[in-house]
């Protein structure tokens, strides 16, 4: 299944994208469903679903991000070997982590503000994995078995912020608008194999990224009982696995960031694309 939400922003509702690629509504078919949201019980429940016998929903909806706002949004850092080379960086030894903050979690077709006085920000097109079930000291044999799907995700990143004002990672990763997801969550049953899809990223037309997640350096199901070890996991929040070569910051001869009034486009292979603009903030 393709999941969604639509709506305005903080009032998205549940829906799913149709055979024929139409939006429905879930509204309804919610009303007693066993389990909680993204659990196993729950998927399974939807998947029993007539998508036919689903109102459609208006195409004039705004479609947001395709989970409500997570509890945790954690991403990777230097997960392709390819990547690490273009940026200047080593291959880890353990998977880095860090967090973006939960204002920049944004919907698939939301405007991506620039930062007041931002000169380096730039794009960065990654898998992201859906949790489905608390997952806490997971072992990697069952770590998928905590996963409810997959989706698109878009690390935006201020390259100044994050390299050159000291500190951690995070003053360059969690501006406002910093992490657009979706459009759908991608139940796990319809993506038999994340460490083989395409992912892209289009800047004014122009192919920037254009990579695979076979070339991940941590898989999925690594990241999953990893990330487990330090903070525990609850249905909704994402993990967004890194990304491929192709980045701003590692364009010959030199690099190119983004400013306002550009448009991009992003996406990974079954997931869907972002399509968006760049404003001032």
């Amino acid at each position: 299944m393709k999941l969604l939400r639509y709506g305005d922003e903080g009032q998205e509702q549940w829906g799913l994208l149709d055979g024929e690629g139409q939006v429905r509504s879930l509204g309804d078919a919610l009303v007693g469903l066993t389990g909680e949201a993204l659990s196993p019980a729950w998927i399974a429940a939807l998947a029993k679903l007539d998508p036919q016998t689903l109102p459609f929903v208006k195409s004039a909806h705004r479609i947001g991000a395709p989970i409500p706002r997570p509890l945790n949004f954690v991403c990777i850092g230097l997960n392709y070997a390819d990547h690490a080379a273009e940026t200047g960086g080593k291959i880890p030894k353990e998977p880095i982590i860090f967090l973006k903050s939960l204002s920049a979690f944004s919907g698939p077709f939301d405007d991506i503000k620039i930062p007041r006085g931002s000169v380096k920000t730039d794009w960065e097109v990654e898998l992201g994995v859906v949790i489905g079930t608390k997952a806490s000291y997971v072992g990697e044999v069952e770590a998928l078995d905590y996963v409810a799907g997959y989706c698109t995700v878009n690390d935006v990143s201020e390259r100044e912020y994050q390299m050159e004002r000291s500190g951690t990672w995070d003053k360059g990763k969690g501006c406002d608008t910093f992490g657009p997801v979706g459009p759908y969550l991608v139940t796990k049953d319809e993506v038999p194999d994340p460490h083989n899809l395409d992912l892209w990223t289009e800047v004014d037309g122009i192919r920037r990224q254009n990579g695979n997640t076979k070339t991940m350096v941590f898989g999925v199901a690594k990241l999953v009982s990893y990330v487990s070890q330090f903070m525990t996991l609850y249905p909704g929040d994402i993990i967004a696995t890194g990304t491929p070569p192709g980045v701003g910051l590692g364009i010959k001869p030199e690099p190119i960031f983004l400013k306002p009034g550009q448009s991009l486009k992003v996406g990974v292979q079954g997931l869907g694309e972002q399509v968006y603009k760049t404003v001032a903030a």
